[in-house]
């Protein structure tokens, strides 16, 4: 399994990131977690990481999980498997949850990471979704924020890849970090396993080695 998982961004170390990805580095830009964003602002912030993800030698192409919502989860493990990076950009992390589930990619992405078919990478809400569980990040953001379209219930399972929750922002100049504290005090008296990451941080997974970056 090869993940990359970053506080903000593409952090300090991209190369780290490339040197996971096979290929041509052909890459799904999952943009869902912002689609309570207005049209005109979705669109303007997802064609700024677009183009961040090309300044450090990636091809990305956006993947709209709301194309599959209700759908066949075979056809987009179909999609999915067309690429050599998954990118799951930050943002509200119950509704990337949420597009997750509704489209069937938590599954896809599942399978294809076991079979070491594909890179997983994002930040921020795209980390803290691989948690167990997302009990604690409702101190970070709002999980009754819902956009059209989009089931209400709240999904407080994580997808269970990692076996420790990850808290972004830790300690760093961004708009979240005093939340972010009041999350890290969460875990540690609920005892909770989790990583800490300032910006410019990311956790690499490849197989059987880990460690954090930048």
């Amino acid at each position: 399994m090869r993940l990359y998982l970053s506080s903000f961004r593409v952090g300090n170390s991209p190369e780290a990131l490339r040197g996971l990805v096979r290929g041509s580095g052909r890459t799904a830009l999952i943009a869902n977690a912002c689609d309570s964003l207005s049209s005109g602002d979705r669109i303007e912030s997802t064609l700024q990481e677009m183009g961040r993800l090309a300044a450090v030698g990636l091809r990305p192409e956006e993947l709209d999980l709301r194309d599959y919502f209700g759908g066949d989860p075979a056809a987009l493990t179909a999609m999915i498997s067309r690429f050599d990076l998954v990118w799951l950009r930050g943002g509200n992390v119950f509704n990337l949850r949420r597009a997750l589930h509704q489209s069937g990619a938590d599954v896809a992405l599942l399978g294809l990471l076991h079979a070491d078919r594909i890179v997983y990478g994002g930040y921020s809400a795209g980390a803290c979704v691989l948690a167990p569980s997302l009990r604690g990040i409702e101190l970070v953001d709002d999980p009754s924020e819902v956009p059209p379209g989009y089931d209400a219930a709240i999904i407080w399972e994580g997808l269970g890849i990692l076996q420790y929750a990850v808290a972004p922002h830790y300690e760093s100049n961004h708009p979240e970090s005093a939340a972010v504290r009041k999350l890290v005090t969460y875990y540690v008296e609920e005892h909770i396993a989790f990583k800490a990451l300032r910006d410019g941080q990311a956790i690499v997974i490849d197989g059987e080695t880990q460690l954090v970056v930048g």
